[in-house]
C-alpha cells in the first residue's frame, strides 16, 4: 500500500499501532482485544500472516526472540504510513459526520 492511496484493513491498522511499543504475537492479541473492548479479535492465522505482510512492507521489524516468542516493533515507515492512515480515517468521520449527523451536505 502507498501512503494515502488504499485503504488499509483494520487486522494491519491494530496490529500496526500495537507495535508502536515492542510486542509477541500474543501479546499484540491481547492489546488489541483490550483498546477494542474485544470487539478485534486477532487469531493466530491472521495475525502471523498480516505480521508477514508488514515485516516484507518493512513497515514492522523483529527485534528479538526469547522462549520461543519473536517480538516486533513498527518502523520509521510503517509510522508514517500508520499516520497516514489515521489522517484517512479521520477525514472519512468528518465528512461522515457532516452530512448525516450535522445535517450539512
Amino acid at each position: 500500500m502507498s501512503i494515502g492511496l488504499s485503504a488499509m484493513t483494520e487486522t494491519a491498522y491494530y496490529i500496526l499501532l500495537s507495535l508502536v511499543e515492542e510486542r509477541h504475537g500474543y501479546g499484540i492479541m491481547q492489546y488489541v482485544s483490550s483498546i477494542t473492548d474485544k470487539r478485534v479479535s486477532l487469531g493466530a492465522g491472521t495475525l502471523y500472516g498480516t505480521l508477514s505482510k508488514l515485516e516484507k512492507s518493512n513497515w514492522i521489524y523483529s527485534t528479538k526472540e526469547e522462549d520461543k516468542r519473536k517480538y516486533y516493533l513498527i518502523t520509521e515507515e510503517g509510522t508514517k504510513v500508520l499516520k497516514s492512515e489515521v489522517l484517512r480515517i479521520e477525514e472519512l468521520y468528518h465528512h461522515g459526520k457532516a452530512v448525516l449527523l450535522d445535517g450539512r451536505e
